[in-house]
């Protein structure tokens, strides 16, 4: 197996890896949407990010990364914290969207705004110009996270987008910000160490939060169970997944993919909830996803353009 594995070609991989992340992705939403159900966030960060750096240890140990750490510099281990600062508040937002918005379909459709933002970052940082099709894509995208936060029932202005919209916009600009920063740097840091520093900053600011909340250590079964079985497809999976695609294929690639992630997750809520969003919401879905494939595709033949001349 091993063989065959080394002979196939880094797309594939590339490829492989993503779809795995995206199946993965597809059900955090699901089992973590139900474990907050039941818990605060605070408990809910520590065991399910406790589990997800127990496995991602195993898998470190067994693979012998740790090695690679007596070769880092100050300006590696600075980097380091600042990844680990950047999840805590792009995850915290992440989940406090899942525990307020009402069907977790909508908060992976909005996930997409994080291309957007990507986009923007490197015109205002990078100087980048924008082409027509990029442009295109990010109008289309920023309608869908209107259509998919809009409240049709809302009486008062404050009360026009649904419960836990603001923290979408937090949890993509933060993840913008990371997938940057992370891209730059991911042949200098192994995946499976830039996710064992993500678990641990998260693991111990849970537990912070634990603490100085005077929350409960202990949960119900079923609660357990679905951090566990989330926590195994998340923190581990999930993250692990995503980091080895970029390092196979580009991040375009990997974008346009995972953009997707939403549909599955929409099959998910309605299995496990019996909840499906509105139409104006799944409209909203599916301009979201057409709009990612309009900036990545618009970026690819920016670059092809730059390649050629």
């Amino acid at each position: 197996m091993k063989k065959i594995w080394q002979t196939l070609p880094d797309k594939t991989k590339g490829y492989f890896f993503t779809l795995i992340g995206v199946l993965a992705m597809s059900n955090v939403y699901i089992f973590s949407k139900a474990a907050l159900q039941e818990l605060k966030l605070p408990q809910f960060g520590f065991y399910w990010f406790a589990t997800g750096l127990i496995l991602s240890l195993l898998l470190a140990l067994r693979q012998k990364s740790f090695h690679k750490v007596k070769e880092f510099s100050k300006r590696d281990f600075l980097l380091l914290i600042l990844f680990g600062f950047i999840e805590i508040a792009s995850t915290t937002f992440f989940f406090k969207a899942i525990n307020a918005m009402p069907n977790p379909a909508i908060v992976a459709f909005m996930g997409n705004l994080t291309p957007v933002f990507v986009l923007m970052l490197g015109f205002f940082i990078l100087k980048e110009r924008f082409n027509k099709m990029e442009i295109t894509g990010i109008i289309l995208t920023l309608a869908a996270a209107f259509l998919l936060s809009y409240n049709p029932k809302w009486i008062k202005p404050e009360d026009m987008f649904i419960d836990g919209s603001i923290y979408i916009l937090l949890f993509a600009l933060f993840g913008a910000t990371s997938a940057i920063l992370m891209k730059l740097n991911v042949s200098k840091f192994s995946p499976i160490l830039l996710t064992i520093n993500r678990t641990t900053f998260l693991f111990l600011f849970s537990l912070l939060m634990m603490t100085w909340q005077d929350l409960s250590f202990h949960i119900s079964e079923s609660a357990l169970k679905n951090v566990l079985i989330g926590a195994f497809l998340g923190p581990f999976l999930t993250a692990t997944a995503g980091l080895y695609a970029i390092k196979y294929i580009e991040v375009s690639r990997k974008v346009i993919l995972s953009s997707t992630k939403g549909l599955f997750v929409l099959i998910g809520s309605y299995l496990y909830f019996k909840k499906i969003p509105g139409q104006i919401q799944i409209i909203g879905g599916v301009l979201s996803i057409f709009g990612v494939m309009l900036i990545i595709t618009g970026k690819q033949i920016l670059q092809r353009k730059k390649t050629e001349n």
